[in-house]
Formats: structure tokens, sequence, C-alpha cells
């Protein structure tokens, strides 16, 4: 490599602005890009929920309790023979176990469920207010079972609920975030930059709050929600309660940069110049670590998850109606069903995904916060 081929790239990493820098560190960073496209798609999904998801979540069939999962079948032999491309599922054919006396499902090779793409259906308002009438996969007869991950105790479609609840245990995790972060700047800035008697309070406060044990707390707090509240009350309940526990780590991060940063001498000249606390605040000070803020935030977003599902699981939380991955594992608390469907744990394996995704999107921002780091 010449000398001046060198020279052209510091000259051109020195016209780049700071959250240049920052996505082209972020971008060499395979694993973080790559988890960011698989929550983006997460996202997506929630947000288009009603259209990707093939069933009504509440919709039951008594005929097919704990059917096994269908597997598609993309090529099929028309009459003469030929395969062609014919997306299909297989029916279901009723067998009695002989030892355990009971009823089980099989896959009918005889029997072809064909499939559509953006096929009509019963009419649904996407998000809530959108009108439609397709869906991404439907089958010709809305009688005819279609269960791609199998079905639960009641005949429902596991891979609608799991779509479903992905909107539910997703946005709890984001709201919480967001509330959690609003309180920790605002609480943890005032406590680091003024200090003082209030950095005294607030302190002990967090302490006090971080001493609390965890589950005895939000049972606590999940025991004292009025029990004929709806759904829609309970949901926005329990992510309030998961903010005003999770604001305390992130009060101390900001506190400690705040307390680093005010000491800089870019804030004493500011100080010296006249400008006010706000301005020195917003203008100087905050964007020091914005980068470090985006990246605690997104790795706080898996730890709300984590708490709304236990919360969930342990009947603490949300209920049904309301469908999430934490309502979702409720079914699987028996052995039984689990041994008979093990496809119910299909939620479990969402959780994880997401929470690996969004701490290894995490890590990634972290890293590139310090674009100029080999």
């Amino acid at each position: 490599m010449t000398a001046t081929t060198v020279d052209d790239r510091i000259v051109a990493a020195g016209t780049e602005t700071q959250w240049q820098l920052i996505w082209g560190r972020f971008r060499r960073h395979r694993l973080a890009v790559f988890s960011g496209i698989v929550l983006i798609l997460l996202y997506l999904s929630a947000a288009l929920a009603e259209f990707i998801a093939p069933q009504d979540p509440h919709a039951f069939n008594a005929r097919f309790t704990f059917a096994p999962p269908q597997s598609i079948n993309l090529l099929d032999r028309n009459d003469e023979g030929r395969l062609i491309f014919r997306p299909h599922v297989n029916g279901y054919a009723v067998e009695v176990d002989p030892v355990a006396l009971r009823r089980t499902f099989v896959t009918d090779p005889e029997e072809k469920i064909p499939l559509r793409l953006f096929g009509k259906s019963e009419p649904y308002r996407l998000m809530g207010f959108i009108p439609m009438q397709h869906k991404l996969i439907t089958v010709e007869d809305s009688r005819t079972p279609l269960f791609l991950l199998g079905a639960d105790r009641l005949g429902r479609d596991v891979l609608s609920r799991l779509i479903h609840g992905t909107r539910i245990s997703l946005s709890v995790g984001l709201i919480g975030v967001i509330m959690s972060l609003v309180i920790g700047l605002v609480v943890g800035g005032l406590s680091g930059y003024y200090g003082g008697l209030f950095d005294l309070i607030v302190q002990r406060v967090i302490e006090f709050l971080r001493s609390l044990p965890t589950i005895p707390l939000w049972m606590g707090l999940a025991a004292a929600l009025p029990r004929d509240w709806d759904a829609l009350a309970i949901y926005f309940a329990v992510t309030i309660i998961l903010s005003l526990i999770g604001w305390t780590e992130l009060a101390r991060v900001v506190r400690g940069r705040f307390l680093a940063l005010k000491t800089e001498d870019y804030v004493t000249a500011a100080r010296i110049d006249g400008a006010s606390d706000l301005r020195i605040v917003m203008r100087h000070m905050v964007p020091a670590f914005t980068s470090h803020i985006i990246a605690a935030a997104s790795l706080a977003v898996p730890g709300m998850i984590l708490a709304e599902t236990a919360l969930s699981f342990l009947g603490l939380g949300l209920q049904a109606p309301i469908i999430s991955w934490g309502v979702l594992l409720q079914e699987a608390q028996n052995i039984r069903a689990v041994a008979t469907a093990p496809w119910l744990l299909w939620p479990g394996a969402a959780v994880i995904v997401a929470v690996l995704t969004m701490n290894f999107l995490g890590d990634g921002m972290r890293d590139a916060a310090d674009p100029y780091a080999q």
C-alpha cells in the first residue's frame, strides 16, 4: 500500500461525521448486522401479524387438539406423473395408540391441501385499523386444517398465536426501555451534573430498589393490579411496572458519564462562556455518549422481554385473552402436554432468538461507539 493511499484514507476519515464513522464500524461487525436484520424481520412480523398469521389466533377446533406440525411441500406430480410447482400440505389421518389407547394424528399422504399466496380470507383489520381481506398464506377451504407449527390443547394454531405474541412481547420490551431510558436519563443526569444532596438521595433510592428481591417484588406489584381491569389496562400496567424497576442501572451509568464529562475542558469553557445548564447538557455532554446510551438501551430490551415472559409464565403478568410469549408458555407448564406436543415450546425458542439477536446487536453498537479503535 502506497503512502498516498494511506494519506487519502486519513483525509477521508477526517471528513466523516461521528455517525458515519460509527456506521462504518458497525457494518464490519457481521454478527451484529445479521442480528439487526433478524430483529427487523421480527418487528415487521409483529407489525403485520394479522397478514402473516395463517389463522385467527383465537379460533379453535376441538377435532384437532394437539395436532402435529404440517410440513410445506413445494412440488407435486400432475396427472401425467411430472413434477410441478404446487405448494401444499398433507392432511391428517387419525390413529388409535394401542398402548395408551388415545387418539393420535399422523400425516395422510393421500390428502393434499393446496396453499395459496396472498389468497383471499375472512375480512380483518391490519394493526387494528386497515381493512384487508388477503393473507400471506391461505387454504382454499377455511375449514381445512392448517397447522404449520402444530396445534395446542384447544386446537388453536400455534404459528398464528406465536406471531401475534411477538407483537405484545417485543412491544413490552421496547416501550418499557423507552420509559426507563427517559427516567434514567433525567434522574441520572441531574444526579451526576448537580451532585450534592440530590445525588445522595438518588443513589440511596437506587441502592434500595436494587436490593429488593426481584421475583417477590414483581409478585407483590402484579397482585396489586385489580382483577376487574381489562386485558389492555393490565398490559400497560405491566409495562409501567417493568419500567419503574428497570431504570436504576441506566441512571447509574448516566450519572457516571456526567461526573466524568462535567470536568472536561470543553464543558468548562462552555460554562465560562455563559452557556446555560440546559445547553451545556444537551449540546456538549449528551452527544458525547449518545452511542453509549443507544447500546445500553438495546441491551436492556432483552431484560424487559425476559421479565414479561417470566411474569406471564408464572401467571403474574399478562393473562388471556392477551397473547404473548409468556402466556403461550403457560401451555408448556404441564410435562404431559409437552411430552405429547413438544411444539408447545416454540415460544421459548422465539424468546431465545429475540434475546440473542438483541444482545449481539447491542454488542455491535457498543463496539461501534468507538470508531477509532482498532
